[in-house]
Order: C-alpha cells, then structure tokens, then sequence
C-alpha cells in the first residue's frame, strides 16, 4: 500500500493524487469486491493449514509447528532427550494424531471469523503490515480455539498414557522441579495437554501466515497492498 501511493507521488507530484489514491484503495478493499477477495484469500490460507494438520506426516514435517512449540514443551523435550529419545518421538506423534483429531473443530471457528470480518477489519488488513489479516484472524479466535481443542486433545494424550510416561522418565530429576517452579515433580495432563493445544493453535496461525506473505502480492495487489 505505501509503494503504491509513494510511486504515484513521483509520477505525478501532487498531494490530491496521494489522497485520491488511498481513497480508492480503501473504497475498493471495503467494497463488496474487495472483502470478497481478502475473505477468499483467507480462507485459502486455511484450507493449507487444514490440509497439513489432517495428514499426520505432512504435521510432523512442518517447519510452521515447529516452530510454534511453547517455550515450556520445549524445555520438558529437552530434558527428556537426554533419558528417553524414543519419548519426544511418541509425544510427538501423539500431538499429531491430536492435530488430525482436533481439525475439524478449529476449521469452523476460523472459517466463521473470517466470515464476519468487516470494512474497518478490512481497512486495516490493507494499510497494515504483511501478515496483518492473519494477525487479526489470531485476534478474534485463538482463545476460543484453544478452549475447544483443549479437552479433545486431553482426551487423546491420555488414552496414550504419555503423561505418565514423561513423570516417569523425570521420575527424580530436579530439572523439572526448577522447570515448573515450586515444589512440582511431575507434569500435570491438563497442563501437558493446554500447552499441545497451543501449539496445534499456534502452528495453524503460523501456516496460515506464511500463505499470506507468500502470496499477499499477487492475491491483494489488485487492492493496492
């Protein structure tokens, strides 16, 4: 948006041309067009995150999740790394048969918000930086996402037993009395199971995002972004 309205400055070297050129782009992002289009764009950026999170293998191989481990779950996998290996690897695992079971959940939701997404919604998608619309769509839905995972994913992980399986290769270690604060010795289900969510939360925002740098030029170039 702002290349745009900078390159019309040059070319013509007027302030009038710069108000009517934000103008425009804004009536046009806020028409029934351009909401459209943003809506259309967002959407497909959750189809993608949809896609990996149904796919077990594709879950795993996801730099996106990675990358969107809390801090805390990643500090308990580095401690069991030095006892227990083949542990991390069945956590993770569990966590993406957690992704597939949970999926169908988080996509309404998302595909709701962006169905209400309005004009000023809008406005600031255009204006804002890349990865503003899915900063916006994280706004609206990632608490109510993580409260609706969050049991369905406590329900998968303790049919596997890993909670007790983690507590039990800790079992002694002041690593995770230091890690969890207090007097803790153990990692709690609910806990375990509030962070997997995050991460499942978080991991959808960041695929969803990386769709929208990627492709924020061609999808809303006709908008001025």
């Amino acid at each position: 948006m702002k290349k745009y309205i900078i390159a019309a400055a040059l070319l013509i070297g007027t302030g009038a041309v710069i108000n009517t050129t934000m103008q425009s782009c804004t009536t046009l992002a806020t028409s029934d067009l351009g909401l459209s289009i943003i809506k259309k764009f967002l959407l497909n950026g959750i189809d993608k995150g949809v896609n990996v999170y149904s796919n077990k293998e594709a879950f795993l191989q996801n730099n996106m999740v990675d990358k969107a481990l809390p801090k805390q779950l990643r500090d308990i996998n580095s401690m069991l790394e030095k006892v227990s290996p083949s542990l991390v690897a069945k956590e993770r695992q569990y966590i993406a048969d957690a992704a597939v079971y949970t999926v169908n959940i988080s996509k309404p939701i998302l595909v709701s918000a962006v169905n209400s997404l309005n004009a000023q919604d809008v406005t600031r998608i255009i204006q804002g930086e890349k990865g503003t619309a899915t900063l916006i769509l994280k706004e609206k839905t990632a608490q109510q996402l993580v409260a609706a995972i969050a049991p369905k994913v406590d329900e998968q992980l303790n049919q596997y037993g890993i909670v007790k399986s983690i507590n039990t290769a800790l079992s002694g270690s002041n690593l995770l009395s230091s890690l969890l604060g207090g007097n803790k010795n153990t990692v709690n289900a609910g806990g375990l199971s509030q962070l997997a969510s995050e991460q499942l939360v978080d991991g959808m925002f960041n695929i969803i995002e990386d769709y929208e740098i990627q492709n924020s030029k061609s999808l809303l170039g006709p908008l001025g972004k």
